[in-house]
């Protein structure tokens, strides 16, 4: 049985997508559209791989505790792909990759704005050898613009897009000044869009039998995502500023420190904020007129937390996340990984898996949150190791092993 009809009981089991991406927006794109039955082909450099096999340590450790080649950062985003080594600079590596195309129903790509044209790996070229094809470009700034031919990396997205201008503590207390989130929000969410994106196309497609290109820019997406932070802006002209763990909107709304440690505790309504002071003790904050609704706690924001932060040091974490929770007010600890991971929600909601390894017998893994009733993800491969699939894809596209050899004797596969 082909790679493809094996996945073709799963949602996107009937198609095969031609992964030119490297690093995270698209591989993330890409590993979506794989666990979704997608047959996905990852196409490499020959003797290097995505840029992200090398950035480690940490890397996967074998049977007996050993590292082995393969870093746990290129493991987050390559689960379900096949492995093809192929030289884009080389004319043979070249044709071997409009073969690929001529048999793919989704091209991703993140090359910058250009390149590939120059390969003859264009949309235009491509679409002219198979014109329902869906191309996806993801680049740091799209594909026109002043900026279009700027690198794209996501620390510099999130300076530039506004993100870090509204994350991190007050600039008037300690440890104030802009951060950038704790992982590659830009790149992960251009890897999200650009899915729905291509499932839309495909949809247009089903009907039209048209292919298209899809233009992604990171920048553009990281400005999207700013949501209600861009409404704040747009409709009072002040920009928002950093606000650390508190809410710009709700009070209280931010992480408080217990006796022994820190919770969040996140009171919605007004309603909600009567239980609160009722646990708390504190049931004449709930009827004071200058507290009462959310808008006048917003505006008396340090007279509130003046008055709620010494209570809430007087009792530890696990108090207030019981108590709250009984009384209905949203809270809850602030978690490491590690301590996330074990949540019996994890198992219970089956969010880590285990693959087969060639290096390592198994690899970890965490899920893909979506859930299907009818066509679950599909966790039937491990990240590939470099150049694992080549000969047995290039056999599908109608090479025999003496071509491959021959292809592979040039450096192009």
């Amino acid at each position: 049985m082909s790679a493809l009809n094996a996945v073709s009981m799963n949602a996107l089991g009937h198609l095969r997508v031609l992964d030119l991406t490297r690093v995270l927006a698209g591989p993330w794109c890409t590993q979506l559209l794989a666990d979704l039955g997608a047959d996905v082909i990852k196409v490499e450099r020959p003797g290097a791989g995505d840029d992200t096999r090398a950035w480690g340590p940490p890397y996967l450790k074998d049977g007996q505790g050993k590292d082995t080649t393969e870093a746990a950062y290129y493991l987050a985003a390559n689960r379900g792909k096949r492995s093809v080594t192929v030289d884009l600079a080389h004319p043979e590596g070249q044709r071997v990759v409009r073969l690929l195309a001529e048999r793919a129903d989704v091209v991703v790509e993140n090359y910058k704005v250009g390149q590939l044209a120059r390969f003859g790996l264009d949309f235009a070229t491509l679409a002219a050898l198979n014109p329902r094809l869906i191309y996806c470009s993801i680049t740091g700034f799209g594909q026109y613009g002043p900026h279009a031919d700027r690198a794209g990396y996501d620390f510099i997205i999130q300076g530039m897009g506004g993100f870090m201008s509204i994350t991190g503590e007050r600039d008037d207390l300690p440890g104030g000044g802009p951060q950038k989130a704790g992982v590659a929000v830009s790149d992960l969410m251009t890897g999200m869009y650009s899915t729905v994106a291509i499932l839309a196309a495909l949809a247009h497609r089903e009907r039209t039998g048209q292919g298209q290109h899809i233009d992604m820019a990171l920048f553009d997406v990281m400005l999207a995502m700013l949501a209600n932070m861009n409404m704040n802006y747009l409709t009072s002209g002040k920009p928002p500023g950093r606000a650390g763990n508190a809410h710009p909107n709700i009070v209280p709304y931010q992480v408080f420190e217990a006796a022994d440690g820190h919770v969040v505790i996140a009171v919605g309504n007004d309603g909600q904020f009567v239980k609160f002071c009722e646990v708390a003790g504190c049931n004449e904050l709930s009827a004071h007129p200058s507290y009462r609704r959310n808008a006048d706690r917003v505006r008396n924001r340090k007279e509130v937390l003046a008055i709620l932060e010494p209570i809430v040091r007087t009792r530890p974490v696990a108090f207030w996340v019981e108590q709250l929770e009984a009384a209905g007010v949203p809270c809850g600890p602030i978690n490491n990984i590690a301590q996330a991971l074990a949540d019996p929600q994890v198992a219970a909601r089956a969010l880590l898996v285990e693959l087969p390894h060639p290096q390592a017998g198994t690899v970890p893994l965490v899920a893909n949150p979506i859930k299907f009733s009818a066509t679950p993800p599909a966790y039937e491969r491990a990240p590939p190791t470099l150049g694992q699939h080549t000969a047995e894809v290039l056999r599908e596209c109608g090479l025999d092993d003496a071509e491959i050899e021959r292809l592979r004797s040039l450096g192009a596969v």
